[in-house]
């Protein structure tokens, strides 16, 4: 059975696109001290829906 190429870029990008809301989640969670959120995003993988929703809606707003 073959993959054709196309699907293999399709996986490419979303794992790329998951990587990086991943990242920015969990460093978000770290730095708001937010341990019960850090677990929850390492642990289940979402494709970045769960992740993006911890960053505009759940994290708390910190003024500089």
């Amino acid at each position: 059975m073959t993959v054709g190429w196309l699907a293999v870029v399709a996986l490419i990008i979303l794992l790329i696109w998951s990587v990086v809301w991943k990242g920015i989640a969990l460093w978000k969670a770290a730095k708001n001290e937010d341990l019960g959120w850090f677990v929850v995003l390492l642990v289940v993988n979402t494709v970045g829906i769960l992740e993006i929703l911890y960053i505009y809606v759940f994290s708390k707003k910190k003024l500089l």
